[in-house]
């Protein structure tokens, strides 16, 4: 059933404390109001937050140099993989096959796909296995009986804990979607792991814990996603300050060329059209409402220091450009590549180094080829979700991981055909309204968690009734 909240044309004023829009919820009643709006826009609603609190140290401070004594590897390097099952894991597998000489693997962990896991395990040989469902250990066991040297395996969160900060492993790639990834990496970053991040909620939720953790462990956050990847990529050795600005690309997602007022009508099946990615449902979704851009825009304020004025969207539906940055003297550096996640993947496992890949397994640009490369403004009205992550991030603390955690709920409801896909927006903004009440600005990883799982809960009642049901903080 779905809720069917606002038309369109109303998404465009939309913001925390304005939830009388529709007649469907309740007006909710808030202690603070956000400024909604980035810079090049005039509309304010509520009061500007403001919160005194010192913003955490970003993981690089607008550039990336090489520290002196840094250790090199002559051979393999050793890693561990946290969700060795999933897109991220699979790719980063296929990585070290290609490259034995490079790159080894020490441990996996991953959730309950047993079959995948048993042939991974047979393939690369790690000497830890962790599967997250611990009723599939037998079956683990089982598919492994003819294996001559047999992995430890250790069942539970606890497994994956123990993959994340295995003694041998210098990097660990971080693949577990959602905050279940977070106890991992902080557990691998005290153990002095340097992490290849692609689970965005050690960032979006957890920042202000992962952040002042990563410094004082002295390790690095090497972003596996491929906009911050070509963002680390643009900043190799700027100097103090130098960085202006950064201009993150979209492709637009599904409905780039859809008019506004066709978007009541969206199904299922159209969100999960993307014009240029290969990619799981949530993800898909993610990009048709530009709720990925908005989250990816908390990200670079963390990873880089960036402001949020300094941040910017911008359509490119060829998805060549995979993200820029302005130096202060006007100058704009891009990187440039296929749609293909294996590229960034694999610098967070080489970097500060350069990998020769095989022109047959890893296509070469060809600009003359495409022909021409377009961009446009993205449309506010046709993604509320810009100003939702933009106020989310101004607020910070807690709020950015339950703007995460509420999205992803709401994702799955219309996936699932409980809400409509112009629900999405309102859901999350419910959710995130409802917390601004116990924001917390400096919260500790069990609140991070916490409110992660108050927010879904949260976001789930939502559409159980015509009245937002409360949910107990």
């Amino acid at each position: 059933m779905a809720l069917n909240l606002v038309s369109p044309a109303e998404m465009k004023g939309i913001s925390f404390l304005d939830s009388t829009k529709s007649s469907h919820f309740h007006k909710l009643s808030v202690s603070v109001g956000f400024n909604l709006k980035r810079k090049d826009c005039r509309a304010v609603f509520g009061r500007k937050f403001s919160c005194s609190a010192q913003a955490p140290p970003p993981a690089w401070p607008g550039r990336a140099v090489l520290e002196p004594g840094r250790r090199t590897y002559d051979g393999p390097k050793p890693i561990s993989i946290v969700g060795s099952t999933g897109s991220i894991g699979t790719q980063t597998l296929d990585i070290v096959a290609e490259n034995p000489d490079k790159f080894r693997v020490v441990a996996i962990a991953a959730g309950s796909n047993v079959t995948l896991l048993a042939d991974q395990v047979k393939t690369f040989k790690p000497q830890l296995v962790a599967v997250r469902n611990e009723s599939l250990v037998d079956e683990l066991k089982e598919a492994l009986a003819d294996v001559e040297q047999k992995p430890e395996i250790i069942p539970g969160e606890q497994g994956v804990i123990e993959v994340a900060r295995h003694p041998d492993a210098v990097t660990v790639v971080t693949g577990i979607v959602g905050c279940a990834g977070l106890k991992p990496t902080v557990a691998a970053i005290e153990a002095g792991k340097d992490i290849a991040l692609a689970n965005k909620e050690t960032l979006i939720a957890g920042g202000p814990f992962v952040l002042p953790l990563a410094q004082k462990h002295n390790i690095k956050i090497l972003p596996a996603d491929s906009e911050h990847s070509a963002i680390f990529q643009c900043i190799q050795g700027l100097p103090e300050g130098a960085l202006r600005r950064i201009i993150l690309t979209a492709s637009g997602g599904a409905f780039r060329d859809w008019p506004v007022d066709k978007l009541k009508d969206v199904k299922v099946a159209d969100a999960l059209k993307h014009p240029n990615w290969n990619m799981g449902k949530k993800i898909t979704v993610d990009s048709a409402t530009l709720f990925n851009k908005g989250l990816e825009v908390i990200e670079a304020h963390y990873l880089y220091g960036a402001e949020y004025d300094d941040i910017e969207i911008v359509i490119h539906p060829q998805s060549i450009i995979h993200s820029m940055v302005e130096t202060q003297d006007s100058s704009v550096l891009a990187q440039l590549g296929w749609p293909d996640m294996r590229l960034p993947i694999l610098y967070t496992l080489s970097w500060p180094d350069r990998i020769y890949c095989s022109e047959v397994t890893w296509p070469r640009l060809d600009l003359c080829k495409l022909g021409s490369l377009t961009f446009k403004a993205p449309d506010n009205v046709k993604y509320p979700s810009m100003d939702l992550a933009y106020s989310a991030g101004r607020a910070g603390g807690t709020m950015t991981g339950v703007l995460s955690a509420a999205n992803e709920k709401a994702v799955e409801m219309f996936i699932d055909e409980k809400i409509s896909y112009l629900d999405i927006f309102k859901v999350v903004e419910l959710t995130c309204a409802k917390h601004q009440a116990e924001l917390v600005v400096s919260p500790s990883l069990e609140e991070i968690i916490h409110y992660d799982l108050w927010a879904r809960k949260y976001a789930a009642n939502l559409h159980e009734s015509s009245r937002a049901s409360p949910v107990p903080a």
